[in-house]
């Protein structure tokens, strides 16, 4: 059951930072989700790590949504396709 609400929360993570991230990133639902969940995990750890996420619920969606844009920014640069003009 743990899987799938983590599977949920990507999806819903992911989403939101393709929306935020600008250009086109490609990708379906499946990759949204992993990157959602990557980004979310991302953030949550490095927030803890430098003591800014605690353990009230808004700083880890906060956490969560910022290092998803950081994977799905990342991820862009790394599938964009060269532009041969």
């Amino acid at each position: 059951m743990d899987y799938i609400i983590l599977a949920l929360v990507g999806l819903v993570v992911g989403a939101i930072a393709k929306f935020l991230v600008p250009g086109k990133q490609g990708g379906g639902i499946i990759v949204t989700a992993l990157l959602g969940v990557a980004g979310s995990l991302l953030g949550t750890l490095g927030g803890q790590q430098l003591g800014i996420v605690s353990k009230a619920a808004g700083t880890h969606w906060i956490a969560s949504v910022v290092g998803a844009v950081v994977v799905v920014f990342v991820y862009s640069l790394i599938t964009k396709k060269s532009d041969p003009s």
